[in-house]
């Protein structure tokens, strides 16, 4: 049985990965009007896996008998000077996400919650692997360059980013 903190605290959680969906498919319709294919295909695709980040949580209140209980969020931003501002601020929201399940996992501990400290484990590489896509993505724009020709390296090289996990997904052995 969760604690009311607990179930609070994953609450915002699914609130906070909700947001991180409107955020990134809001970014996606940005790219998409400046002509960034590639980069509005791979913020389409991080939309739903932030969504399916918040269904997983959802999933583990119920499976608890607690009350996922989904509130109203903030309109996202959604106009960006440039495309390095942009993945700056998504760097940014990763790092905060971090944080906020650095905080669910100290809190399971601390009080203690084995099962809960056991299910935050997924979500804590998860965000090892967000921070380092994002970083890797901000170090690649840092090294091309968005002058010229470099957007479209850039968003080309996204767009490949996007390619090879819908590759990876559809190709992927069923599961029993």
């Amino acid at each position: 049985m969760l604690s009311p903190n607990m179930i609070n605290r994953l609450n915002e959680q699914i609130n906070l990965e909700m947001f991180s969906s409107h955020l990134y498919l809001q970014m996606s319709s940005w790219c998409a009007y400046r002509a960034l294919d590639g980069c509005a295909s791979f913020l389409n695709q991080h939309a739903d896996e932030e969504m399916m980040h918040m269904r997983r949580l959802i999933t583990y209140l119920q499976e608890t008998g607690a009350l996922a209980i989904l509130g109203s969020m903030e309109a996202p931003a959604h106009d960006f000077q440039s495309l390095t501002e942009m993945f700056e601020k998504i760097y940014a929201h990763e790092q905060f996400i971090t944080s906020k399940i650095n905080d669910l996992v100290h809190l399971a501990n601390t009080e203690p919650d084995y099962p809960t400290l056991q299910f935050l484990q997924w979500y804590v590489a998860e965000q090892h692997q967000e921070e380092f896509l994002f970083k890797s993505i901000l170090d690649k724009i840092h090294l091309i360059g968005t002058e010229g020709q470099g957007l479209f390296f850039i968003d080309r090289e996204i767009g490949g980013l996007a390619a090879a996990a819908t590759s990876a997904a559809t190709s992927e052995p069923a599961r029993a």
